[in-house]
């Protein structure tokens, strides 16, 4: 029988466990998928907790991304076959050895990535494109900054950020994180131990400031992100991992400034046509060998709470992945 995580009590990571389950028969329309590994996500984290929006009923498995071959199709299924690499796009419920899916929720696996760098790149990837480009609108030679940029989605913004043509100000908590921000494409590097990053971005900047936040972690360093902004700058709102960050709404007038929350998943389930928009170029570019995921730690589907914690206690460098036997 195959396994999976399963959250029976809402709690820390330590409170999942792996349990056997039956396989359910194929429906018309759906698709088995033998999953290969499964990418770990701060909501994954905070679903498990109770902490996030969507709350499903207990028990479920979480997992929001996957990727793996298909097993088995449906007869009334087209597009995929038996043997395809995917890439699986969930809510939850990633985080089991099969899943069954409809072919809505299937992205061919590029050929350059392993099944870990599958499971590891279009939540990333795809929050970051949908910030810069649908919500930012990010312009070559504007200033980009980055926050978390030793993150998930902060390396992912940082290559997309390069991609744009965007000068790239990695921030981030160690060398080591922003010494792989640089190998991703950013253009300077900011330790936040080593003083108010507000004063080295206007120092790297000339006074000017940033054109475009990209803010994963909020708390103290969205509120200083508003001190060294440009004119008509845009910031956008990935996430909260340090807290809720309070807008100064006259730094927001005085500039000219737009705060921006960031949902990828909610707008492409709102407008298909974005997210397939977006899933196009992201593979073009992932096929083009321009981006990748950078996965610090691959560990068994039973150590999930060791990898959760990899997240949680930031000594992760970019993704972590769970790998199937």
């Amino acid at each position: 029988m195959p396994k999976a995580i399963v959250c029976r009590e809402l709690g820390s990571p330590e409170t999942l466990r792996l349990e056997e389950f039956a396989s359910q028969v194929l429906k018309p329309g759906q698709v088995r998928v033998r999953i290969r590994a499964a990418g770990i996500n701060f909501p994954d984290i905070l679903m498990a907790a109770g902490e996030y929006q969507l709350k499903p009923e207990l028990p479920f498995t979480p997992g929001m991304e996957a990727a793996g071959d298909i097993s088995e199709v449906a007869g009334d299924v087209t597009g995929f076959k038996v043997g395809d690499r995917v890439i699986v796009k969930l809510r939850f419920g990633g985080y089991a050895e099969e899943v069954v899916v409809t072919p809505s929720q299937l992205t061919p696996l590029p050929s350059t990535f392993d099944y870990a760098e599958g499971a590891t790149f279009l939540a990333a990837h795809g929050t970051a494109h949908h910030a810069l480009v649908d919500r930012g609108q990010l312009r070559a030679s504007e200033v980009l900054l980055v926050h978390g940029a030793g993150g998930g989605v902060g390396l992912a913004a940082v290559e997309i950020g390069k991609l744009l043509g965007a000068t790239v100000i990695a921030a981030a908590s160690s060398q080591q994180k922003l010494d792989v921000a640089k190998a991703r494409g950013a253009d300077h590097g900011i330790l936040y131990s080593a003083g108010p990053f507000k004063d080295a971005v206007k120092r790297i900047t000339d006074g000017r400031g940033a054109d475009v936040v990209f803010d994963p972690v909020g708390g103290d360093i969205f509120e200083q992100s508003l001190r060294c902004i440009n004119w008509g700058a845009r910031l956008l709102v990935i996430g909260f991992t340090g807290g809720i960050g309070v807008a100064k709404t006259n730094l927001v007038l005085i500039k000219g400034a737009s705060v921006l929350g960031v949902r990828a998943g909610e707008a492409a389930r709102r407008d298909p046509k974005i997210g397939e928009e977006r899933i196009k170029t992201l593979l073009a570019w992932a096929e083009a060998g321009k981006i990748r995921p950078n996965i610090s730690d691959r560990l068994p589907l039973a150590d999930v709470a060791q990898a959760m914690r990899l997240l949680t206690d930031r000594k992760a460098i970019g993704r972590v992945a769970l790998l199937m036997e």
